[in-house]
């Protein structure tokens, strides 16, 4: 089972580029958001602890975070793949899906860091704020947002190249070239 983790700064194309890979390849996608909205709104046991954290404004710890995503991850296993979108954010998450992952007989098979210029990505991030709506998506916020991208999770790139998984692809202004390239690489691995 292929198991794709895909990172990048803030409107890199994570989202977009999942989706290429989910249609071509038929993968399951897990986006941690999309998890931990989707665990609130069942009222799960986990997803009630994560609220208390949300509700006083607090980081949801990491461990109940890979708790999270082990469950859905375990509901996906007869797949061929799974796509891991936003996580990990930093190396002691990367360290925490590693061993959930070989817990399971699996490893990370492949990561794709998307490298996009910091002025189409201030770009992408503004114009998705007048599309959707998005109030997280104004200048000072995209701002902090980078910030915190390459405090935390740019070294990742370090990590994951000691790991043997680093693949990087860089936006040189098309799209579907960039998905024709995440392609092939998905097929060699």
């Amino acid at each position: 089972m292929d198991n794709i983790v895909i990172f990048g700064a803030p409107g890199s194309g994570k989202g977009t580029y999942s989706a290429a890979l989910v249609e071509k390849f038929g993968y399951n996608h897990i986006s941690t958001g999309d998890v931990l909205r989707a665990e609130i709104r069942e009222g799960t046991e986990l997803g009630k602890i994560a609220e208390r954290y949300i509700e006083k404004g607090q980081l949801i710890p990491d461990d109940l975070i890979i708790d999270m995503l082990a469950d859905v991850y375990d509901t996906m296993r007869e797949g061929p793949g799974v796509i891991f979108d936003g996580f990990p954010r930093t190396i002691v998450q990367a360290k925490a899906l590693k061993d959930m992952l070989q817990a399971r007989g699996e490893k990370i098979s492949v990561t794709l860091n998307l490298i996009v210029s910091e002025d189409i990505l201030m770009e992408r991030l503004l114009n998705r704020a007048k599309i959707e709506g998005r109030s997280d998506d104004n200048e000072e916020t995209i701002k902090k947002r980078f910030n915190v991208y390459y405090t935390q999770t740019h070294p990742l790139i370090e990590w994951f190249k000691k790991e043997g998984v680093l693949s990087e692809f860089t936006f040189k202004g098309d799209k579907d070239l960039m998905i024709k390239e995440i392609i092939e690489k998905v097929e060699s691995i």
